[in-house]
This record gives structure tokens, C-alpha cells and sequence, in this order.
């Protein structure tokens, strides 16, 4: 069954256009990874999908219902966890999760019951009667889980969710999205970590510039770079060093960050030599030298033609 069909969507505000004719589906029960850096698209996509904004042109439909001419129906149906906070500062959990359900018109007998399950799975009991602005931000993403869970949704949008957590609390998390899925929830998620991807998607799209390069599972893409031996240079002085210097190497990718060459080739042999002849050139120390496995972060560089660290880059005005 699927559980969303999106078919040629667009957005625009103003003259640009942040989400590009995408067409997709997800299905039921699985998790669908919303893969790209920030201002790709991704977070304007699920404010279409749930109903925040009104796609400029095409037809997406979640559980059934048509986003736009029956937008209170996908509501009942989803629940939605921004990438910032939705509920009260001045509230504590308690008392946020017991107005969220009133929000959903959960019967009072029903209220308590639901308010004390969610407590329950997400550890929240001893912080119940703390001021939500006291929370720390793991804290804070529980309890934001949590409420967007109260009316049991079929369908779960997760916006950035480990986003600004630490290693802890980003690890608790994406234990509760696993236990999720297992119940037969369908989760939406949009992140630029690559890796949180793999370990949590069954399948993913990458999103580039508002566009869908590819929809598949993280096994399939990381078979796309399988074939292609990666090199690996760990080197001081990375200052000395332009990207510019590395064009002369024979590679489908080259990439210099964090004190690191990654040279995605064929030819290691080839392109090491030009690398100890530029290091040699420009009086730079070689550490260490890998030959490695592609993964899917290598798999995403040759699919989308972007650097690991335009993932990592914090966009203002973000679409």
C-alpha cells in the first residue's frame, strides 16, 4: 500500500523555485529518507505534504486524501515534528502534551491514558512538571516526539530530527524511530546526515536544488560506487593546499576537507603519484595513505556532484 504519492509537485516563492516537479511515493510502514543539503528543498516539501502551504503546481496525496482539497483529513492522519520547536515554553510537558490533545480532540477518558503512554516511551515521566524552556535539547525533541505521537498517526513527518544533539541523545533517538516502524508507523524523514540515512532508511531520494536525482535503498546506491576503489590521504598543512591543485588527477571525485584527501579512481597508482608530487611541491606531510570501500557519503558526492561539506553548511534563509 502507499501511504504518500506525490506526482510532479512545485514550489515557488516569489521567482525561486524551491521544490522542482518531484514525483515519488511512499510506502506503507517503511521509512522514506529525504536526503540534501540545506536549502535543497526538503523542509518546504513536507510543509506541502502536511498541509503548511499550498503546492504552485502539481498533486500529492497522504493516506489517500488530497493535500489540498482535503487538507483536514491528512492532518488526523500525520503527525509532524519540526526541525524548531512547536509547543510552549512557559508550559511544562504535562501540560503541553494535555493541550495537544485537546488540539486533536482526544476524548478526555482517552487524554490521560494516551498522555501517560507517551511519557512512558519517551522517558519523560520524571520531567513531566518541567517548564519546557528548562528541557535540554534532547529533552525538548523527546517531548516534541511525543506529542506529535498522542493521536497514534499512521504517518509521521520527522523535519531535521537530530539536528543540534549530542552524540547521547541523537542516539536515544533514532532507537525510538526504529521502535516506531516496527509498530507499522510510516516516517517521513528529512536530514542532511548522511550516515543517520543509511542507518535508518529503507529507502532514500536525494534532493538537490529542489530536484530528485535518485530514489532507491542505501544498499542500491552504495552498489553505484562499489567498482571504484577509494583513496584516502591524510596530510598537515591543508592550508598549502587549493582544491584547484588536485584537478590534474584522474578521478570521478576528488575532495579536500578536514585534513583529508578522498580521491574516488580507478587509476590509485596514477593519482597517488600526483598526489606525492603536489605534497612534495608544496611542502606538505603525508600522515597516512587508505585504500577503502565506498560508502554511501561517496555514492551521494558522485550522484549529486556536491562536497560532504555543503551537507554540513547552515543556510539563512532556508527553504
Amino acid at each position: 500500500m502507499v501511504a504518500i504519492d506525490v506526482k510532479e509537485l512545485s514550489k515557488s516563492w516569489g521567482k525561486t523555485l524551491a521544490v522542482d516537479n518531484i514525483s515519488f511515493q511512499v510506502k506503507e510502514g517503511e521509512v522514506f529518507g529525504f536526503l540534501g543539503p540545506n536549502g535543497a528543498g526538503k523542509t518546504t516539501t513536507i510543509k506541502m505534504l502536511v498541509g503548511l502551504t499550498k503546492p504552485t503546481s502539481g498533486s500529492a496525496y497522504v493516506s489517500g486524501y488530497n493535500i489540498v482539497e482535503e487538507p483536514r483529513e491528512v492532518k488526523k492522519r500525520i503527525g509532524v515534528v519540526p526541525e524548531s520547536s512547536n509547543l510552549y515554553d512557559e508550559l511544562s510537558i504535562s501540560q503541553n502534551l494535555r493541550f495537544v490533545s485537546k488540539l486533536y480532540h482526544i476524548s478526555s477518558i482517552r487524554r490521560e491514558q494516551r498522555i501517560q503512554k507517551v511519557l512512558d516511551t519517551f522517558q519523560l515521566n520524571e520531567y513531566s512538571n518541567r517548564r519546557f524552556a528548562k528541557l535540554s535539547k534532547g529533552l525538548k525533541r523527546r517531548t516534541i516526539l511525543a506529542a506529535a505521537l498522542l493521536h497514534e498517526p499512521q504517518i509521521v513527518f520527522l523535519d531535521e530530527p537530530t539536528s543540534g544533539l549530542d552524540v547521547l541523545s541523537a542516539r536515544n533517538l533514532r532507537q525510538v524511530i526504529l521502535e516506531l516502524t516496527e509498530s507499522g508507523v510510516t516516517i517521513f524523514l528529512t536530514t542532511h546526515y548522511i550516515e543517520e540515512a543509511g542507518q535508518l532508511c529503507d529507502r532514500i531520494a536525494l534532493l538537490v536544488k529542489g530536484r530528485i536525482v535518485e530514489v532507491d535503498t542505501p544498499e542500491a546506491l552504495r552498489d553505484i560506487v562499489q567498482d571504484t576503489p577509494l583513496l584516502k590521504i591524510s596530510i598537515a598543512n591543508e592550508q598549502r593546499l587549493a582544491p584547484d591543485d588536485l584537478q590534474g588527477i584522474q578521478a570521478e571525485n576528488i575532495m579536500l576537507s578536514h585534513g583529508e584527501i578522498s580521491i574516488l579512481t580507478q587509476d590509485i597508482q596514477g593519482a597517488l603519484s600526483r598526489v606525492m608530487e603536489i605534497a612534495t611541491e608544496k611542502k606538505i606531510t603525508i600522515h597516512d595513505i587508505q585504500t577503502v570501500k565506498p560508502g554511501l557519503e561517496d555514492a551521494f558526492i558522485q550522484l549529486t556532484g556536491l562536497s560532504l561539506e555543503s551537507m554540513r553548511m547552515e543556510k539563512e534563509g532556508k527553504r
